[in-house]
């Protein structure tokens, strides 16, 4: 996999599509919270090597930590990825 897959931040590596889609959610027009919209975007990345990877969860957790979600796609995000981890 190539480097560009991945954005480093303080050592760690992280996906950057998924970074780039919550960074595009916090800038875009509105309160600079991730919405469903961008929540669906955001699963998308997720998903697109069909399989959740440890560098997937760690910047699952980086976004959770470092970015505010609307109540709506917060609930609707977090039914939507156990139901698609818990096939993996």
């Amino acid at each position: 996999m190539s480097e560009t897959y991945y954005k480093t931040i303080n050592g760690k590596k992280y996906d950057k599509e998924m970074l780039d889609v919550a960074d595009k959610a916090k800038a875009g027009a509105g309160d600079g919270r991730i919405s469903l919209e961008d929540a669906q975007k955001l699963l998308d990345a997720l998903k697109d090597g069909n399989k959740y990877t440890d560098v997937e969860k760690d910047t699952m957790k980086y976004i959770r930590d470092n970015y505010e979600f609307t109540d709506e796609s917060d609930a609707w995000f977090r039914t939507e990825i156990r139901k698609w981890a818990g096939t993996k």
